[in-house]
């Protein structure tokens, strides 16, 4: 069993900054790329940012120079530093992460799958 478990969400003025963590937990083989989506209620969920087990990050434009995501794979976590908040960044935040588990029943690692957390308010006063 694979959980992943957001926490850092909350509100905050605009001009500020929060910092948002996702923990991996569970019989983890490796852990692939990990990205943060959000999701508001005028919006689809879309991508944030993105990042590969090699450290290669991907921005979207709304949000280059605002936002950074990293990852320590020692801990199976990855974050997301996010300056400048604006009103329109307020949304439902989500982890996302690609990865492999141990298969208990074969002693080894299954195949790869692709595996969400259950997201964390944030809001962004103006």
């Amino acid at each position: 069993q694979v959980q992943l478990v957001e926490s850092g969400g909350g509100l905050v003025q605009a001009g500020g900054s929060l910092r948002l963590s996702c923990v991996v937990s569970g019989s983890i083989f490796s852990i692939n790329a990990m990205a943060w989506y959000r999701q508001s209620p005028e919006k689809q969920r879309e991508l944030v940012a993105g990042i590969t087990s090699g450290g290669t990050t991907n921005y979207a434009d709304s949000v280059k120079g605002r936002f950074t995501i990293s990852r320590d794979n020692a801990k199976n976590t990855v974050y997301l530093q996010m300056n400048s908040l604006k009103p329109e960044d307020t949304a439902v935040y989500y982890c996302n992460a690609n990865l492999r588990a141990w298969d208990s029943s074969s002693w080894s690692p299954g195949p790869e799958f692709e595996t969400w957390g259950q997201g964390t308010q944030v809001t962004v006063s103006s």
